[in-house]
């Protein structure tokens, strides 16, 4: 019985690791992706302009 209780505990603690990997991954593409989305601007103006 502790065994099954401590994987549990475990699988419950994976998941909660999980989940705050993929917030961290989602908040960081979020924030590169505004910042990067400035860099383009100038290209796809270019390409708009010079077919």
């Amino acid at each position: 019985m502790i065994f099954s209780t401590e994987r549990g505990a475990t699988s419950a603690e994976y998941a909660i690791l999980v989940a705050t990997v993929a917030a961290v991954i989602i908040v960081a593409v979020a924030a590169l992706g505004n910042s990067t989305l400035g860099l383009f601007g100038p290209v796809d103006t270019f390409f708009q302009t010079h077919p």
